[in-house]
């Protein structure tokens, strides 16, 4: 029930209060995975230029990535969202993320 309402993303408000984290922006990844990512999957230091979000574009498009080619499907879309940036895309990411969770939907 916990992943399935998305409750165990709670604690990642405090990283956004405390500055660590954005609503919205490029989800992180577990620390040995991106260590292989960085050597593996051009673009993907470039996710770093901006601070990790709980949500962004390739939770809402791409989903759970599993897998070096979902990974690269997903650091294209966090690249698409830093070229685009702006308050109505952020909005808008809300929006999907906050239907997601409504609905009980998505990865």
């Amino acid at each position: 029930m916990t992943r399935s309402t998305r409750l165990d993303e709670v604690p990642q408000f405090f990283n956004v209060l405390r500055g660590e984290m954005s609503l919205i922006g490029p989800r992180p990844d577990y620390l040995p995975h991106a260590r292989v990512y960085l050597e593996t999957i051009p673009g993907y230091r470039a996710r770093h230029r901006v601070l990790p979000g709980i949500s962004g574009l390739a939770q809402t498009e791409v989903g759970y990535a599993q897998g070096i080619d979902a990974t690269r499907r997903k650091v294209d879309a966090d690249l698409i969202y830093i070229g685009n940036a702006s308050i109505s895309l952020d909005l808008w990411l809300t929006w999907r993320t906050i239907r997601t969770v409504l609905l009980g939907k998505g990865n």
